[in-house]
Formats: structure tokens, sequence, C-alpha cells
């Protein structure tokens, strides 16, 4: 680092040193940040550590060896001894400018500045409060792995690692947020990934300014792809080790956010959001079954409901035989206003179930069975069918997979019904053709959303629909891109 890049060079005088990192630390200000006074050997140091970081094991064992230090020692190269000989610690190095001394004591490391020493000493003795690598709620398999991801970047670095031991693996690291500091870890495989992807992805974290992600993973996001109006995701989430592991095995990039238990893969396309570690766990037959169980079930989410309501508004569309399929009896509510009150109804009780204590979920299961159940069809607010159709339907939402893309696909849905209910068959025809415009137009880098259907590759939709058995995958399961296939 040349002169011209530091902004604070570090002073052999200490008590220069000493007086700008405690100003800037705030150390008489915040009662975490703390400032330890130390001699050896006659020696003026001083110790400037965060209480809730520290790891006072390892710190105090340090203390210790300094006590050892000799003034024989001091003739020489001071700093070269206390590093190589007198400071018992792995992650260790020195720093030059104070400023960057301050962001890094603000991290969680212990910086020790040392009288006539114009650097200052940075020992990562920093420890996070951490929970258990627990199965994340929302993909649980029956058999497999139950760790996954938590709020700390190393330890979710090494679960990745732990499965990726491939000496291309590539973890590095950012800091972004002019005041939150947020670590960021991009990880791939260095000689599968797409160049120009992992580029894309390091421009694109590097031209982030602002002052925090207060929404961590979510908030890179935004800032990563935008079109904030398109409710489809771009990246995939998991929380699941194995899953960002098989990820990274197929060419993907992996962005790690300190403080969040979920990893962003891109790029994906459509298709991945519909994949399930389960479907690995059992046999292929069997995997592809819940697979193609699955996707009906996706499938019926966003189609059913206005496809059903487009056949109610218009008997004569149904061929013979199928009459039944229209409602019995209308109720006294018109449809359309039936099914956006139940949609509202059902995003009402998603939220409460989210707010709700587990101590109170059997609770909210009564009232929900009383607000769109027996009694709602009674009173004629809701008609059987709707009530049949709107649960097939949530329950599809719930078999997805993505979080994600099931609040997309529902928004979609109720898109489709209104346009279904004002302009019946004009309307219902107009918007699928817009939703699939939509998505043939969107790409995530150079890849597009719905491939391999559009463009359509054989090889690789074949893999889509059904669940290969791994053996019989003679190359690399690289199914990112078009080009892919040529590689």
């Amino acid at each position: 680092m040349t002169q011209e890049q530091i902004q604070h060079p570090a002073s052999k005088n200490i008590a220069h040193n000493l007086s700008y990192l405690s100003t800037e630390l705030g150390v008489d200000k915040s009662f975490d940040l703390i400032q330890i006074d130390l001699e050896y050997a006659g020696v003026q140091m001083a110790l400037f550590l965060v209480d809730g970081f520290a790891k006072d094991e390892a710190l105090t064992q340090i203390q210790r060896e300094l006590e050892h230090l000799k003034y024989e020692d001091l003739s020489g190269d001071l700093l070269k001894k206390l590093i190589k000989s007198r400071i018992p610690y792995v992650e260790i190095e020195t720093e030059k400018d104070l400023s960057k001394v301050v962001d890094q004591v603000l991290a969680g490391p212990a910086a020790l500045v040392v009288d006539g020493l114009n650097e200052v000493i940075i020992i990562d003795t920093r420890t996070y409060p951490v929970r258990g690598p627990e199965e994340p709620d929302t993909e649980q398999v029956i058999r497999g792995a139950k760790d996954g991801f938590v709020e700390t970047l190393v330890l979710n670095v090494a679960l990745a690692r732990r499965r990726v031991r491939d000496r291309t693996l590539r973890n590095e690291y950012m800091m972004i947020g002019r005041r939150s500091k947020t670590d960021i870890c991009i990880t791939y495989v260095e000689d599968i990934a797409d160049p120009y992807v992992v580029n894309e992805v390091k421009a694109a974290l590097k031209k982030i300014d602002t002052d925090g992600l207060p929404m961590g993973d979510k908030t890179i996001e935004e800032y990563l792809f935008g079109q904030h109006t398109n409710p489809y995701p771009l990246v995939r989430y998991t929380e699941r080790p194995d899953v960002a592991a098989a990820h990274l095995f197929e060419g993907h990039v992996i962005i790690m956010v300190d403080g969040s238990p979920s990893v962003i893969i891109t790029p994906t396309t459509f298709w991945h959001h519909l994949q399930h570690a389960e479907e690995y766990r059992q046999k292929p037959i069997v995997g592809g079954a819940l697979r193609l169980v699955r996707f009906s079930a996706v499938w019926a989410s966003i189609f059913l409901l206005p496809l059903w309501l487009l056949l109610a508004l218009n008997q004569g569309l149904l061929p013979e035989g199928l009459e039944y399929i229209g409602p019995n009896e209308t109720g006294n509510v018109p449809l359309l206003a039936q099914f956006i009150i139940a949609e509202i109804g059902i995003e009402m009780l998603r939220m409460a179930a989210i707010h709700t204590p587990s101590a109170l979920a059997t609770a909210l299961g009564l009232v929900a069975a009383i607000l769109i159940g027996e009694v709602a069809i009674e009173v004629g607010l809701f008609s059987h069918e709707v009530v049949l159709y709107l649960a097939v339907a949530a329950i599809g939402s719930f078999a997805t997979p993505s979080y994600e893309m099931s609040l997309a696909n529902r928004c979609i849905r109720i898109a489709l019904l209104v346009a279904t209910g004002f302009f019946h068959v004009f309307g219902y025809v107009v918007s699928v053709t817009l939703l699939f415009l939509l998505l043939i137009s969107m790409k995530v880098y150079t890849t597009p959303y719905l491939w391999p259907f559009i463009p359509f590759s054989p090889r690789s939709f074949r893999d889509v629909i059904l669940r290969s058995p791994i053996p019989l995958k003679k190359q690399r399961p690289k199914a990112i891109h078009p080009l892919d296939e040529d590689r």
C-alpha cells in the first residue's frame, strides 16, 4: 500500500495512535468498546476490542505470552518478533492505516498498538453469538443431512467447504456498506463456473453504495438485478449446504451474507425454483413421480382458479359430460369477488401464522376453519366450489419449493383472476399470453429464464421433467446455459 492510499497512517508515537483510535471508536461513549493499556518490558501497548466479539481465552493467553517479552527482544525488528514468536495465534496481520484498523475492530478482531511501531497488529480473536446448524424449516427432507446455514459467515463457508473439497473452490471476501460494513463471500468453483458470470457478480457487488444491508441477502438481490415490478425471483435462496454444494458443481455462483441464514444462488432459471432435495433422496422412479406431482401442484396454483372461473362464467365452453364443473349455487356474492375475498383471507391467515406463537397455533387453525369453511358457505359468502378450488390452489402454493416463487405465482394468479373476471375468454387468453411473454423475455445474465424449454433443448429438458439416475449422468450436470451442452 502506498502512502497516498493510506488515509490516516499510523505513527511510531503511541499517543497519536491511541488518541485517534479512542476518538474514532468512541471508547468513552460505548461500554462494549474496550481499551486495555498494557506495558511489557517497558514498552507501552494498548489493546482495542469489542467486548461481545472478544474471545477471552485467546486474549488472556496472548497477554501471558507477552509477559515473557524481554528487554533484549527490543533490539532489532520488534514487530517481526512479536508476530513470529510472541503472539501465539493463527489469524494475525498488520495494518498501517488507522482508519482501516477502526473498521477491523468494529468487525470483531482485536487491535494491538505498540509504542515505536508504525503498524498496528490485528489479531482475529472474534467469536460471534451463533446457533447450531439446524435443519431449515422450509426445506425439510425425510432422509438426508439435517444441518443448515446459520447467521455466521465463517461457519457457512465451512459448511460449504466441507462438501466441496475441491482445490479450485474459491471463497472471495468483500465488505459492503458505508456504515454496516457487512461481510460478503462470493463462492464458486473456478474451473466450472462461467468467468463472465463471476466477473459480473463481483462488479455489481462493488458498485453497491449504501449505508447498510438491513435485509441482508434480499437487499443484495435488489441491487444485483433490480426489476422491482417483476414478481418472479431471479435468484434462488437456500438454507441447505447440500443444495448449495450441488449448485456449485453445476457452475452456479453462491453469495453469502453475514447475518443471513440463507445464501443466494445465481444464475437460475424458472425450473431451479421447482427442484427439491427430497427428489434426490429417493429412488429415481419415486423422485420422478414426486417431481411430476409437484409440477402439477405448481401449475394448479397458477391456472386452476382462473380456468374454473372462465368456465363458470361461460357455461357454453364446457364440453358435454363436464357440466358439473360449473357452480351449483353461485351464492350472494359474485364469483370474482368471492375469489378476491378468499385470496385476501388466505394471505391474512398466512401473515397471522407467521406472527402467532406456537402455543396459539391450534387456536389460529380453528379460526381459519371458521373463516373459510362451512360457516362462510352457510351464510352465502362463498360457494362450495370456490372453497374447493381455492384449497387446491393454496396447497399448490405451499407445495412450491421456493417461497419466493410461490408468492410470485400467487400475484400472477390474482392478476389472471381479475383479467378473466372482467374480460372472460379474451382476458384469460391475453393475460396468459402476456405471462408467457414475460417469462420468455427474462434473462439472468446470459441465461434465458425458461431454458431449456425456450430455447428448447431435448436432453436438458428431459432432466428438468424427469429425475434421471445419478450414475447415468455421464456429463457434469452443468445445466444453467444453452452453451454448456457444447462444453
